[in-house]
């Protein structure tokens, strides 16, 4: 559900991820009907993405990777009507246990209070009123979507500080973030399109043992969104990251009905603030 009103000129949102494409995936309908409906937009990507996948190797190199994929997110944004698109600079931790995990440039070795400031700044520079990131479960486990998590949550009560601190004392205040939503993947949605995929003959991008523990418990989501009308932009965005889209990869073979639905409806859970009886409406108080 979202608010009553259409126009959403005066609201400023903050979509705050872990590697280009993230964005897409979980929240690109979300982001495109923002736009459409006049808010503004900010994209901030804490990694460059650099031990992604490369997909063709005309498109890129190990070594240029990761000013590849920086320019892929800029191009994704550009489909959605983002134009403001930042990156924290840090390199891609690669997946849990690896030996990218220990890079001493990697996400997962930044100093986390570091992290949370340059995230507030943000968040007081856009004046954001809503923000997204990623969940605690990081979707699939990706230890840099977890500490973006964690540094966004960590991130949005400073801002809130940081707002109050510079107040004048008069009580009048203008701006103020007030919504926090992790980005969520239901569980059982990943079962479903695991044995989707089984039953079509095709091989899911995930383990059979992973179905059962991949994604957000159901019981997380307290927020589902409509996106039927922009999985057009959705798909079109997406697309712009060539390198991490395999031409043969389990999702490139999915039947266009199944695509389409399984891109139609995003999923939220409300973090801030706590317990509030508004969670239905994405955008109800703002």
């Amino acid at each position: 559900m979202l608010g009553k009103s259409s126009d959403l000129s005066g609201l400023s949102v903050l979509g705050s991820f872990a590697h280009p494409d993230d964005e897409g995936f979980g929240s690109g309908g979300t982001l495109a009907m923002l736009v459409d409906r006049g808010a503004r937009v900010s994209i901030v990507c804490a990694t460059n993405g650099d031990v992604g996948e490369i997909s063709d190797p005309a498109l890129a190199t190990p070594e240029n990777l990761f000013q590849v994929r920086q320019e892929e997110l800029r191009e994704a944004m550009a489909v959605t009507g983002i134009q403001d698109v930042r990156f924290l600079g840090y390199r891609d931790s690669g997946m849990d246990g690896t030996p990218d995990n220990d890079h001493p440039d990697c996400l997962f070795q930044a100093q986390p209070d570091k992290v949370a400031e340059r995230l507030a700044e943000i968040m007081v520079e856009v004046q954001a009123d809503l923000v997204l990131t990623h969940d605690p479960t990081g979707g699939y486990g990706h230890p840099d979507h977890k500490m973006v998590y964690e540094f966004t949550t960590r991130a949005f009560p400073l801002a809130v500080d940081a707002l109050t601190a510079g107040e004048s004392g008069s009580g009048d205040r203008t701006w103020g973030p007030q919504r926090l939503y992790y980005v969520c993947f239901p569980r059982s949605n990943f079962r479903r399109m695991w044995q989707q995929m089984k039953e079509l003959g095709l091989e899911p991008p995930f383990a059979s043992q992973m179905v059962d523990s991949i994604g957000s418990p159901d019981e997380a989501v307290t927020t589902t969104l409509d996106v039927s009308a922009y999985v057009d932009i959705k798909r079109e965005s997406l697309n712009r990251h060539r390198t991490q889209m395999r031409l043969d990869g389990a999702f490139a073979k999915m039947p266009e009905e199944m695509m389409r639905e399984i891109m139609s409806t995003e999923y939220f859970t409300l973090a801030f603030p706590e317990n509030a009886n508004i969670s239905v409406d994405l955008l109800a108080g703002l």
